[in-house]
C-alpha cells in the first residue's frame, strides 16, 4: 500500500464516528471524531452503542473481517476490534458503516494498555485471531496469551467471561496451551488442533479472516481454543 493511500485513510478514520484512538502510551487520551477526547470506560455499551448488550473485543484484529463478520451474525451483541494500525482498522470500519451495523466499532491502541480504556467486568469475550505469535523467547511478554495478558483479562472480563484463540502456528497455540495449564485458575473449555477437519463445534468459526485464506491455500492447519480466565 502506497503512503498516500495510507495517509488518506488516517484521515478518513479520524472522521468516522465508530473509530476511536489512542495510539500514545505517554498520553493515554482516547479521542473519537475530530480528536475529540472521549471518556468511554465503563460506558461503551450505554454511551457509544446505545444499549445494554453484552461486549465482546477482538484482539489484534487487523482489517477487522471477524469483528464485523460477527457483528452481522450477531446483531443482539456489541463488538470492538482493537489494533494499533489505523490503516487497517479503515477496512472493518468503513465496512460497518457501509452495511449499517451499529454493533460494530473499533479502537486504535496498543492492546498493552487496554485497561485504561474499559471498567473491570465491562467485557463479556475476548477472541484472538491469528496475532503476531512473537516466536523468540525474548519476546514472550508480547504473546496475546502470556500470564501478562492473562491478567489483564482476568480484570476486564465478567465472571465466566471467555476468551477464544484461533491461529495456525503449531508453537504459539501449544504455548497457549502449556500457560493455561501453568495457571490454576485458569479452564479449557474445548481445544481443537484442526477446526476443519471435521465438524465446527460453533457458527463463529465459520468466518475467516485474509490470512487464515493465506494460511488454509498454503496446507496448514487451523487450531482453536476457548477458555475462561478465573477470577
Amino acid at each position: 500500500m502506497g503512503r498516500k493511500n495510507k495517509l488518506a485513510k488516517f484521515a478518513d478514520v479520524l472522521s468516522f464516528p465508530n473509530v476511536y484512538e489512542c495510539y500514545n502510551v505517554q498520553d493515554p487520551t482516547l479521542v473519537g471524531v475530530d480528536m475529540e477526547p472521549v471518556d468511554l470506560k465503563g460506558r461503551w455499551a450505554e454511551t457509544h452503542f446505545k444499549n445494554n448488550n453484552p461486549i465482546t473485543l477482538e484482539l489484534a484484529c487487523g482489517g477487522g473481517e471477524y469483528t464485523v463478520g460477527l457483528a452481522r451474525r450477531f446483531p443482539e451483541r456489541n463488538f470492538i476490534g482493537v489494533d494499533v494500525k489505523g490503516n487497517r482498522l479503515w477496512n472493518g470500519a468503513q465496512d460497518a458503516l457501509s452495511n449499517g451495523l451499529h454493533n460494530a466499532a473499533f479502537l486504535r491502541t496498543r492492546i498493552e494498555i487496554i485497561e485504561l480504556f474499559f471498567a473491570p467486568g465491562e467485557i463479556s469475550e475476548i477472541w484472538i485471531t491469528f496475532p503476531d505469535p512473537f516466536p523468540r523467547y525474548s519476546k514472550e511478554n508480547r504473546r496475546l496469551t502470556s500470564p501478562l495478558f492473562l491478567e489483564k483479562y482476568r480484570r476486564l472480563l465478567q465472571p465466566g467471561g471467555l476468551v477464544h484463540l484461533k491461529h495456525d502456528d503449531g508453537d504459539f497455540y501449544q504455548y497457549t496451551l502449556n500457560t493455561l495449564a501453568a495457571d490454576p485458575r485458569c479452564s479449557i473449555f474445548y481445544q481443537n488442533d484442526d477446526i476443519y477437519a471435521g465438524e465446527l463445534p460453533m457458527p463463529e468459526l465459520e468466518m475467516k479472516t485474509k490470512y487464515e485464506m493465506k494460511h488454509l491455500a498454503n496446507g496448514k492447519t487451523i487450531k482453536y481454543v476457548r477458555f475462561g480466565v478465573g477470577a
